[in-house]
């Protein structure tokens, strides 16, 4: 079964990703967890790398958008 998502959908739910990141990231006690000796991930990555992620793939579905936008025009 495949889950049909407008471009718009896709950028909402990425967007609202991000947000809920910064939630969590910005929460004392998430902090307190990431500062912990016991902390590790396999590739040293911490929340905010996941939210830097989510953004530029928003940004990169801003810039096809723009270059469709463009396209069309000259059509």
């Amino acid at each position: 079964m495949e889950l049909k998502l407008t471009t718009s959908e896709i950028r909402t739910i990425l967007q609202g990703c991000q947000y809920t990141l910064r939630l969590v990231g910005s929460s004392k006690d998430y902090r307190r967890l990431q500062s912990s000796e016991h902390f590790s991930t396999s590739n040293d990555v911490v929340l905010n790398d996941a939210f830097n992620v989510l953004e530029e793939i928003v940004d990169a579905i801003d810039g096809v958008q723009q270059a469709t936008q463009q396209q069309t025009k000259r059509i």
